[in-house]
């Protein structure tokens, strides 16, 4: 089969391998709809370290071509929503109630589509237990939409929960790109009052105002945190869903005694976290700081789903290039690594007949 990925570090194309096998409890299938990531690009740049012959790609709706001989809910033919984040759910860590780590090797290899077996740019692709991993794909919700939840909309609604958003909190969001934006969306569902993104791009700081956001604050226009402290004083809560590790000192400084910073960026493997120990109060300030990647599964997605059938949020609205067809997954990924200005997320239709 064919598939799309990173021949090496900062060598992306198209690579031949074996059609994957599946085991009793898994399904086989081919996707129908797929959007590039940032992180798919910052992985093929070395970000996420060396990898060789990796196809990429988390993010598809797909369509059952084979069910493993136990699997009860999936058979050819169906139409589905996949996470993600497929765990393990036999793994002990479960029982923990950590879905994001559901694995018996370590950190966040539920993220299984890209690290530690190939993604959704291929003509057939493989999902762990099946039963507890997939959705079936609602009549009543778009495309677009439908797969806006399986990473961005669940990424960033993962980053207002970590945050522990209340009635009229006031919350700074670090990026208003697709996260940043669902995380926008996921603090106004959470009952925040005054919500300001930080970002620059036109259609992004539109989009974000639509999703909730009250204020744009633009670093090209000086220095965000005395921008946000003239603008509003020290807030609850600070969402850092993009810039780099020094954005960190940024949430600190901008968060109240008391609250919350909550991260769901990708950073890279050659970052660092340098904390001033005044930025955190001498140790005594009680800003708690958490981070996370958003919990994997079926059931969470199909809360998403429900979030939308509900009208509370339209997240396909973020996909703004659309292509035709398989082979237009290396055009969908270039323009996700080039990221021109209007750019907000690609999507690619794929029709098999």
């Amino acid at each position: 089969m064919r598939g799309y990925g990173m021949i090496d570090v900062n060598q992306p194309g198209w690579m031949e391998k074996e059609k994957p096998t599946i085991g009793p409890l898994d399904a086989l299938l081919r996707p129908i709809a797929v959007a590039p990531c940032s992180s798919d690009t910052h992985a093929m740049h070395g970000g996420s370290g060396p990898k060789q012959n990796l196809i990429l790609g988390h993010e598809a709706l797909g369509e059952v071509v084979e069910a493993g001989e136990l699997v009860r809910s999936f058979k050819p033919g169906d139409r589905v929503v996949v996470p993600c984040c497929t765990p393990d759910w036999e793994a002990p860590q479960l029982q923990r109630r950590d879905s994001n780590n559901a694995h018996d090797f370590g950190l966040m290899q539920s993220f299984k589509f890209l690290g530690s077996k190939d993604g959704i740019f291929a003509e057939f692709f493989t999902v762990n237990n099946a039963d507890a991993n997939l959705v079936h794909m609602p009549e009543d919700v778009s495309v677009e939409d439908a797969l806006m939840t399986v990473d961005m909309m669940s990424t960033g609604f993962y980053g207002a929960e970590l945050a522990d958003i209340k009635f009229g909190d006031s919350v700074v969001v670090f990026g208003i790109g697709p996260v940043g934006l669902m995380a926008i969306a996921g603090a106004t569902l959470r009952g925040a009052g005054r919500i300001i993104g930080i970002g620059t791009r036109p259609n992004c700081a539109e989009l974000a105002r639509e999703y909730g956001a009250t204020d744009i604050v633009s670093y090209k226009e000086g220095d965000v945190v005395e921008q946000i402290l003239a603008l509003e004083g020290q807030v609850d809560a600070c969402i850092i869903a993009g810039g780099s590790a020094t954005s960190v000192n940024q949430a600190l400084a901008l968060t109240r005694p008391g609250g919350t910073v909550s991260t769901i960026n990708f950073y890279d493997v050659t970052d660092s976290f340098q904390i001033p120990t005044y930025q955190w109060g001498l140790g005594m300030s009680d800003v708690s700081l958490k981070c996370g990647f958003c919990p994997g599964g079926a059931y969470r997605i199909q809360q998403l789903l429900n979030v939308i059938r509900a009208g509370r949020v339209h997240p396909g609205k973020m996909l703004n290039y659309k292509y035709e067809g398989f082979d237009k997954i290396e055009d969908a990924f270039k323009v996700m690594d080039e990221k021109p200005r209007d750019l907000i997320k690609p999507i690619v239709y794929i029709n098999w007949d």
